[in-house]
This record gives structure tokens, C-alpha cells and sequence, in this order.
């Protein structure tokens, strides 16, 4: 009698286990993975991965007037990820403007778009922790301007890409009156046109070798300090932290070899970036 009713028990309350086992598996199985999973099966699936880059004439980013094709380092990073992950790349052209919206959108699956981090970007947008570069801002004014240092941009036009980071700073510490452009080659075109005493973007980027190598812009300076320095980061979608922590791996790789100190000196990046002497001293005993 205490046997059966003991099996009675064991019946009785295997039923509800093998149910809640059963209904644990099936929520396992079919329950929609995460969107950084979803986001690398896309890229394996199709063999492809398309990465946003600043195409403007830049050493980051520029059309090879021979072939016209995209060269610069933000190319070179696009391709080096394209080939570890072993798919073709797909290099999508991206602006200030537009390239959060690429991204938001699912129109390229990552960025690598001189796109420094902040706050308020990273309120929206996750990005690869460890950084592939530092980037700060200065102006491009003519040396007939009179204008020396920031403080003197107080209550002037001042022409600026759509979305910069550097437009805030500029109006709140020093009061210029920005003027916003779609991109960097309309904004220094407007300079050029007298639409504003100085034009503000990335200092290493574009104004440097701008102001070294164009004798078109031999007569203008540059204002120092740099403005708001600043890591530049792979920027990937709210969430997708697989793919964040896939792309850090081989940021983390390019700092320990060297590779991005040869692809700056390849790509003319001069001066050379403190920053990568640094994070290349510092990493190779990051496991």
C-alpha cells in the first residue's frame, strides 16, 4: 500500500516536471536570439559585411584618382575586419548627416567613419570598447582673418558638417555662430566662398594634411589647442554586444602588432597620433 501510493506520488508529480522541462526546452529553441547574433548570422549568411565610411577626400577616407576606388585607413580597417571575418566587404559611402541613420536603419552593419565617442552618441548607438584612433578638432580660418585663437570666433559665422560633435563646444564655449553643412567639402567650399571666417572638423583627418599638402590652403592656420579630443570607435547597433565584443578582439590585435602604426605612416597620417604609441605599449599584455 505505501509502495503503490508512493508511485502514485511519483506518477503524479512527474507530469508537471517533464511539462516544465519540456516548456524550458521549447523556450530555449524558440525564442529570438539576440540582435548583435542575428546581426553576425547576416554577415556569415551572405558571406558580406557592409561597413559605413567617410569617403572626403581625407587620408581616413578618398577616392584614388587613378582607379576610383576608396583608399584611406577607415577603408583599410573596413577590409582588414572584412578579411579576418573571411566575407567580401561592401564599403558604403556615409556623411555626418546620414551615417547614425545607416546604421539605425540596417543600410551597412557596421561604422568606421571618423565618428568620435560621446555621451550622447552612446546613448543611442553601442560601439567596439576598445578605440582605434583620437581625433580632436580645430578650425581652419585664413591668415588674413585675424583670427589666432578660439576665443576670437565669439559672435562669427563659423562653417561646420550637419551632426558634428564639434558644434556644441563651438557655440557654448566660445559663442560662434555655426553654419552647417551636409559635409566637410561643402563646408570648406563655403569657406573658401567667405560664407564664414573659419571652417571646424577633425584636426589629423582632414585640416592637417589639408593645410600640409594643398598649396591651395597654404594661406590659412589652424587654432590649437585641438578641440575636444575624443577615441574614434567601430559605432554597431543598440544591443549588439556579440558583435561589439567580436570586433574589440581584432582592434585589440591591430593595437598589439603594430598594424595601425603602419597603416597611419602608409596612409600619410602625419603628425603620427601619440595615441597608438601609447595603446600599442599598453595592450600587448592585454589578454
Amino acid at each position: 500500500m505505501n509502495i503503490s501510493k508512493a508511485a502514485h506520488n511519483k506518477r503524479s508529480l512527474g507530469f508537471p516536471l517533464r511539462f516544465a522541462l519540456l516548456a524550458t526546452l521549447a523556450a530555449t529553441l524558440f525564442t529570438p536570439r539576440a540582435h548583435a547574433d542575428q546581426t553576425l548570422d547576416k554577415i556569415s549568411s551572405r558571406h558580406e559585411i557592409a561597413v559605413g565610411v567617410m569617403i572626403a577626400g581625407s587620408p581616413f577616407g578618398s577616392l584614388d584618382p587613378q582607379t576610383q576606388q576608396p583608399r584611406g585607413m577607415n577603408v583599410d580597417l573596413a577590409n582588414d575586419i572584412g578579411k579576418r571575418l573571411g566575407v567580401k566587404v561592401q564599403l558604403v559611402s556615409v556623411l555626418p548627416s546620414t551615417r547614425v541613420q545607416f546604421l539605425q536603419q540596417g543600410k551597412v552593419d557596421i561604422l568606421i567613419a571618423n565618428m568620435e565617442y560621446n555621451a550622447q552618441r552612446g546613448e543611442i548607438l553601442d560601439h567596439v570598447p576598445t578605440p582605434y584612433y583620437r581625433v580632436g578638432g580645430t578650425a581652419i580660418t585664413p591668415n588674413s582673418s585675424g583670427i589666432t585663437k578660439w576665443e576670437d570666433l565669439r559672435g562669427k559665422p563659423v562653417c561646420i558638417s550637419q551632426g558634428s560633435s564639434y558644434i556644441r563646444p563651438v557655440v557654448e564655449k566660445y559663442g560662434a555662430i555655426p553654419r552647417a553643412f551636409p559635409g566637410a567639402s561643402q563646408s570648406l567650399l563655403a569657406l573658401r566662398g567667405g560664407s564664414c571666417v573659419a571652417a571646424v572638423h577633425d584636426a589629423a583627418p582632414l585640416l592637417y594634411p589639408l593645410q600640409q599638402h594643398d598649396p591651395e590652403w597654404r594661406d590659412y592656420r589652424t587654432l590649437q589647442p585641438e578641440l575636444e579630443p575624443a577615441p574614434s570607435v567601430i559605432w554597431v547597433r543598440q544591443g549588439e554586444k556579440d558583435t561589439a565584443a567580436k570586433l574589440d578582439a581584432v582592434v585589440r590585435d591591430w593595437h598589439r602588432t603594430g598594424w595601425l602604426i603602419e597603416d597611419e605612416a602608409k596612409n600619410g597620417l602625419t603628425p603620427a597620433s601619440p595615441a597608438l604609441a601609447e595603446w600599442h605599449k599598453q595592450l600587448p599584455s592585454v589578454q
